[in-house]
């Protein structure tokens, strides 16, 4: 791995202030609270983004914990984030190496006299900042936080955090009855950087200790990190819509919006995707209701994990324990590689192999299948989709699968989840493409 490197101290007068604003998962120049408020309050603007270590080790199977077209899509988005920021006169140092170590380096090399990030609920996130405070406490620094991931702003929920509705039902209803979507924050015209003798390289995939990907041929989509991407995919999403929206069926007919890889590394908020919904709602009515319901879900899941911590994925008696196979590991690696003899499953997992992503419904399919037919440990396979998701996202993946497997509140299902050996287990376009010739 890269060390950090070292620069001789910019020079700034007494009278400047530095902010320096480190990245992590808000890649964008719109709607970033931590970027227009540092422009707005300091004279010089120090953006900053750390790859990780941690976040490219092996897991507990051996495998990487990030793979390899998660971790392109990531450099693509690093990339985008550097180009924009030059654009309106920024400049984007990128490191390679734990942020505990790096920012403080940083700090003191370029004087800044605070530094800005967003708050993360999950506790290997929860756990990278608050070693990072430390460590910038040691050279008498504050890390400042903000809340920028959720649709709805904390300050706006209609309950503190420990009376949040643990029922998803309940707090979808409270949460529309009585809360308001906040306006997305100004985009800076303009950025002072402080003069960046070595800004850094952004690294290769095999610096991060990873084989380039394979794009599939029989993958109709290869999703591109970075905002620019993510604005050209938000507005094809409308554009594509705009005639089914019109049309009778136009519910049947809407796509989906394929906006997730983004809204992971947040090159584009929830907030953002939540007003041109609203915008476009007058051309297609309820058309859009379903995307609108998938940004609450995340909501819901980070502010479950906010309130809970882990313990929101813990089991909350051991009558909701299911009865476990003998032969799990031998189970488990038939499921991830395609194996298990039921077409649809197996198709769904080559698909999920060879491109990073597959839609929700088909999830939810692979997911039931490994815990309620296989008997296998869910959060072995919440562990495997974090290696293999474009768009892995901790909150999203985690309180899905312990939703799914019935151990945040067994009486509450999100979803109707077929069986997919009964009625899933049949020839059509998607098997034949991701498992052709079985069952010619």
């Amino acid at each position: 791995m890269q060390a950090a490197i070292k620069v001789n101290r910019p020079r700034l007068t007494m009278s400047e202030k530095a902010i320096l604003v480190w990245f992590r998962n808000d890649l964008r120049i719109h709607d970033n609270e931590i970027l227009f408020e540092a422009a707005r309050k300091a004279d010089k603007i120090l953006p900053v983004y750390c790859f990780d270590p941690f976040y490219f080790q092996k897991n507990a199977s051996g495998n990487p914990k990030t793979g390899e077209l998660r971790a392109r899509f990531l450099i693509e988005s690093v990339a985008n984030l550097r180009k924009n920021l030059r654009a309106i006169g920024g400049e984007l140092i990128v490191r390679i190496g734990n942020p505990a170590e790096i920012l403080p380096m940083v700090a003191h090399e370029y004087r800044v006299s605070e530094v800005y990030h967003h708050r993360e609920v999950a506790h290997e996130e929860t756990a990278i900042s608050e070693q990072v405070e430390a460590a910038l406490w040691k050279i008498q620094l504050n890390l400042k936080h903000f809340i920028g991931h959720t649709l709805y702003h904390k300050e706006d929920l209609p309950f503190p955090i420990k009376d949040i509705p643990d029922s998803f039902a309940v707090f979808k209803k409270k949460i529309e009855r009585d809360s308001t979507v906040r306006q997305c924050i100004d985009t800076p015209a303009e950025l002072h950087t402080p003069p960046v003798i070595n800004a850094g390289e952004l690294p290769t995939l095999a610096d991060l200790g990873l084989n380039e990907p394979f794009d599939d041929p029989r993958s109709t989509k290869r999703f591109v990190g970075g905002e620019d991407a993510a604005l050209e995919q938000l507005s094809r999403h409308f554009l594509n819509n705009a005639q089914a929206a019109t049309s009778k069926n136009g519910r049947n007919a809407v796509r989906p919006s394929v906006l997730s890889p983004w809204l992971a590394l947040g090159c584009l908020s929830l907030r953002q995707v939540y007003w041109e919904v609203i915008k476009h709602q007058q051309l297609g009515g309820a058309i859009y209701n379903n995307l609108l319901l998938d940004l609450l879900w995340r909501d819901y899941f980070r502010f479950m994990f906010k309130k809970h911590g882990q313990k929101f994925i813990a089991l909350k008696s051991t009558s909701a324990e299911n009865e476990s196979a003998l032969n799990q590991d031998e189970l488990f690696e038939a499921w991830k590689n395609g194996e298990t003899g039921v077409p649809m499953v197996d198709a769904i997992m080559h698909k999920l192999n060879a491109t990073g992503y597959i839609s929700n419904d088909k999830r939810q399919i692979v997911a039931s299948f490994l815990i309620d037919e296989l008997k296998v440990d869910w959060m072995k396979g919440a562990a495997y989709f974090e290696e293999k998701l474009i768009d892995y996202s901790p909150a999203s993946n985690w309180g899905n699968w312990a939703f799914i497997a019935g151990v945040n509140d067994p009486r509450e299902s999100r979803y109707h989840i077929v069986n997919p050996v009964i009625e899933q287990d049949i020839k059509n376009d998607f098997t034949d493409t991701w498992l052709p010739g079985l069952l010619a």
